[in-house]
Formats: structure tokens, sequence, C-alpha cells
């Protein structure tokens, strides 16, 4: 695990400097909360931890469709 600090407004750039993936920016710092925001691609999924475990934990949703068998 890698741990940065960082100051409000500062900035962390994810992947190539020159194409990054996304940027996280700490928007807010009030005692003890701190508020991240995240500048990434609609199609990348970012997800609080208790939340990706409630969607890790659920079934696989199967893509497809479903034919009867026809007899032979």
């Amino acid at each position: 695990m890698l741990v940065i600090t960082r100051r409000e407004g500062e900035e962390i750039v994810i992947g190539d400097p020159r194409n990054p993936i996304g940027v996280v920016r700490i928007a807010s710092i009030k005692g003890e909360r701190v508020r991240v925001a995240f500048d990434f691609p609609r199609e990348v999924e970012i997800h609080r931890r208790e939340i990706a475990e409630q969607i890790a934990a659920q079934e696989p949703t199967v893509v497809g469709t479903i034919r009867p068998a026809t007899g032979t």
C-alpha cells in the first residue's frame, strides 16, 4: 500500500502522467473528516469499501439468453 500525505486542494495523478486514468483531489478537510474528489472516466467504477463488499458478496449475474432444449 502506498501512503501519500496531501494538503487540501492537492491532487494525486493515477496512471501515466501524460495521459492519466484519473485524478484524486483532496477537496476539503474539516476536523477529522476529509472530502475526496475523483475525476475518472464514467466507465471506471468507484465504490466505498462497504458498498464494494456488498457488491462482491452478491451472486454473479448471468447475462445471455436461455433457450429450451430441443428433442432429438
